[in-house]
């Protein structure tokens, strides 16, 4: 981790408002073009950068409370004309998440040019400070995991500020922050590939209407300013989705057609398709016909009625502008969003779109290795989905989706860290998210000993996972074998002794961990109702848990505890068939359940509780009678079957284990490509049910590299 010294510039914010809530404002420069110039930036929590209108690029690349890293960008590309205006939009969000946490805002930037400081925030030669008032401040948040909505008020002059050298305006009063401890981005920078829409879907107008629902997720009525920070419903200027659900929309035409310009009548909508789900920043360039309300409504898959809904997966989807009429605008979101279709609705007036598009935000393809020869369409296809999967989830950290959360999870970092190496070559982001948790001595909210369950976040109603705490020392070896940082894996092992020292506190008279708090979680199935009082899965992962950090630390005792804990999991879970998910206290005796999950065997193979040799029936069983094959109706009946995260990637992982590369690659075909044609990405669920672009999905990617290997 790389200390950032800044030349001259010094963190700064609004004065008196570090710890407001949903608050921007911009800084200027003013450059000649022809010459060199960087410039020199961190913040929190969100910037981006445009350059004479146009957008160049967004930060910061994340980091654990109290750190902040340093990005470094070469202007002198984009600074084409003989005078440039370089700005920086700022905000300040101050508001818990499990996106971007909640610490005092700032901004500290430079631009230097040959050795000399041309700009810099908090000193003799500052940038200009312009209010931007444009951003409606008291909006509902995003969803319970991101903070704020967009919604916008914007005059004809709106983009004066970001175009016109001679530009004045009101300038906010700044102040000198207290200092930051700055590192160094190590992690590459995302590609802004301009990505048009491929078609139009539908064409049609809305009508007020009595709204048929409301949007009710927690993260708009249950905001009390401690548990979920934001604006309360009574306190809101705008309400997006609801303002939306006041309209009944009408399509009249739901056949596929060009996506060129086109003229929205008054209250009309036009159904664009990207045609694959993309992340990245929304850009619309219109000419409203006179005063009209503008939203861009986006989701990941179209609903029946063919237009997308702004409360999709619980999510704000909806970005709102109020236009001037008169000119013509080129807008873009200022936070990054994941769609495959976007309506553009005109509310009070008709337009002229001329381009819907977004600038998509991806690990950059210059970093990716070269696709190996696949041969097979339909896995080259997944392959194709799962790289682009990660890319969309792998720009600063390793994200779980880069839609309704974009947090950094514990157990999918494991997978993706995997798929990064095997499309990469390197695990840069790996230690990026791995430095992370290692930044702070203890997490304010959680149990001295537990690690977040994702992170860079904030946790204040205390909830952690205690099975996704000892995926870090898993992953923590893993990384190791590829080579990883040994500073890093020196700095965490005193994590993982306190987090190994927290779990032992709930061993029972077998060593077993017994009523573990808060969530305990093994998978998305019937698997995570059996997780009480002694969870038999969570048992065989923390013996592998034990198991990885004894070796990592060449800890014997550790080594020798893991092994006793498999063998109790064996005496006590295993009944001559399957292993049984879980066993309650009754009666002070521990008496197991019948209980049996897909999981639970695949989690005891994957953790070494149970070998192909230990236990050959069931082995044969799970080899030949479980997966996508299995009717469950019919065929074992009462074990319910896995789901993708994470059951159905550990048993594809002991198929490529046991060599079993023919049935592996059966299996891929029979769980992906359906997920690869309908979106282009691959799914957090084996259904378009929630998130459909998940990091860990793309872990396919190593498979099939694999396969393609052996060939």
């Amino acid at each position: 981790m790389e200390p950032y010294v800044f030349n001259a510039a010094k963190p700064v914010w609004l004065r008196g408002r570090q710890k407001e809530m949903n608050v921007s404002f911009v800084l200027r420069a003013v450059l000649p073009g022809g010459i060199p110039a960087e410039m020199h930036i961190a913040g929190h929590t969100d910037y981006q950068i445009f350059i004479n209108g146009a957008f160049f690029a967004q930060g910061p690349a994340r980091a654990g409370h109290g750190f902040f890293r340093a990005e470094e960008y070469d202007l002198a590309p984009a600074l084409k004309n003989e005078i440039n205006v370089v700005c920086i939009l700022c905000a300040g969000y101050n508001a818990n998440s499990f996106y971007l946490t909640d610490q005092p805002s700032f901004i500290c930037a430079e631009i230097v040019s040959g050795g000399k400081t041309l700009f810099a925030t908090g000193t003799a030669n500052p940038f200009t400070a312009c209010e931007y008032r444009r951003r409606v401040q008291r909006v509902q948040r995003y969803s319970f995991q991101r903070p704020f909505t967009e919604s916008y008020v914007f005059a004809a002059d709106y983009d004066r500020v970001f175009t016109d050298p001679a530009f004045t305006g009101p300038a906010p009063a700044l102040e000198e922050t207290a200092g930051k401890r700055f590192i160094k981005r190590d992690t590459p920078k995302s590609d802004y590939e301009e990505r048009t829409a491929k078609s139009v879907r539908a064409t049609g107008t809305a009508a007020a209407a009595t709204p048929e629902k409301e949007f009710r997720d927690r993260s708009f009525n249950g905001v009390d300013g401690k548990g979920i920070k934001g604006y309360k419903i009574s306190e809101l200027e705008v309400c997006v989705v609801n303002e939306l659900y006041g309209y009944r929309f009408t399509a009249a035409n739901a056949a596929p057609g060009p996506a060129g310009a086109l003229r929205l009548e008054k209250n009309g909508f036009t159904v664009y398709d990207m045609g694959r789900i993309t992340t990245g920043y929304i850009r619309l360039a219109l000419t409203p016909e006179s005063d009209a309300t503008v939203f861009a409504v986006f989701n990941q898959k179209l609903p029946a009625d063919g237009v997308p809904d702004p409360g999709e997966d619980a999510c704000a989807t909806a970005v709102r502008w109020e236009l001037a009429g008169g000119r013509r605008y080129d807008l873009v979101s200022f936070e990054p969003y994941t769609y495959r279709y976007i309506c553009v609705f005109t509310l009070g007036a008709g337009a002229r779109v001329d381009t819907v598009s977004q600038y998509a935000e991806h690990y950059p393809a210059s970093g990716l290795l070269p696709k190996p020869g696949i041969g097979d369409p339909a896995l080259s296809e997944i392959f194709d989905a799962a790289t682009e999967t990660f890319r969309q989830n792998a720009t600063d950290i390793f994200m779980d989706c880069p839609s309704r959360e974009r947090g950094g999870w514990l157990c999918d970092s494991f997978f993706t860290a995997r798929t990064e190496y095997a499309l990469t070559g390197k695990s840069l982001v790996e230690k990026a998210f791995l430095e992370n948790f290692l930044m702070e001595d203890g997490f304010k909210d959680l149990p001295e000993g537990m690690l977040p369950m994702c992170y860079p976040s904030d946790h204040p109603d205390g909830t952690y996972i205690p099975n996704w705490a000892m995926w870090y020392g898993l992953e923590l070896a893993e990384y190791k074998a590829r080579g990883g940082d040994e500073a890093l894996i020196l700095w965490a092992k005193p994590k993982m002794y306190a987090l190994a020292g927290f779990l032992a506190r709930f061993e029972n008279e077998y060593g077993l961990l017994e009523k573990l708090k808060s969530w305990v979680f093994v998978e998305w199935s019937r698997a995570n109702d059996f997780t009480q009082d002694v969870n038999y899965p969570t048992n065989m992962l923390y013996a592998k848990f034990l198991d990885s950090v004894g070796g990592l630390c060449g800890d014997a005792e550790m080594q020798a505890k893991a092994e006793r804990i498999r063998g109790q999991v064996r005496k006590l879970s295993f009944d001559g068939t399957f292993f049984t998910d879980n066993a309650l206290r009754q009666n002070g005796i521990l008496v197991p359940t019948r209980n049996h999950t897909e999981t639970a065997q695949y989690y005891a193979f994957f953790t070494g509780t149970a070998t192909p040799e230990s236990h050959p029936a069931l082995w044969k069983t799970m080899l030949e009678d479980f997966g996508p094959g299995r009717d469950p109706e019919t065929q074992y009946p009462d074990v319910p079957v896995a789901n993708a995260f994470i059951g159905n990637y550990l048993r594809l992982d002991l198929l490529f284990r046991a060599g079993e590369y023919r049935k592996l690659a059966d299996e891929i075909r029979a769980f992906f490509l359906p997920m690869a044609k309908a979106s282009g990405t691959l799914w957090e669920n084996m259904t378009d049910f929630a998130s459909c672009c998940h990091g860990f999905a793309s872990h396919t990617a190593v498979w099939i590299k694999a396969l393609s290997a052996e060939r």
